[in-house]
């Protein structure tokens, strides 16, 4: 029985369409998950965790090679990329809120954004 590990999550399901038809056509066996749920009220994306694009768990590192290659990178204000401060790495992805306090956790608007490296895993 294969085992389906979820590879990113997309808040609609144009995006993850466009991801798996890349993997599918890498021969990386895929599945949607909430997808028609999601299509049916784009609003309820956030509140069920949006669309999860699995894949079979043998075939998970070569699909993360893929996907890390054909996914946007965050760029700063004025369209240029931004730089890891350790590696030097433009691969920059926003890093997970934190969420440490309970004024974060009723405003979390008001934290700060912060970034990952895809690299080297460094957050700045």
């Amino acid at each position: 029985m294969n085992t389906f590990i979820t590879l990113a999550v997309f808040e609609y399901s144009t995006e993850a369409h466009l991801v798996k038809s890349k993997l599918d056509s890498e021969g990386i066996r895929t599945l949607l998950f909430d997808e028609k749920t999601i299509d049916s009220d784009p609003l309820i994306s956030q509140a069920i965790g949006g669309v999860k694009l699995k894949v079979v768990n043998e075939d998970v590192e070569k699909a993360l090679k893929i996907y890390n290659k054909i996914r946007k990178y965050k760029k700063d204000v004025n369209g240029s990329e931004i730089h890891c401060k350790e590696c030097n790495s433009t691969r920059i992805l926003i890093a997970p809120t934190q969420r440490k306090n309970i004024f974060y956790m009723l405003f979390p608007f008001f934290e700060k954004r912060r970034h990952i490296c895809n690299d080297c895993k460094t957050v700045f």
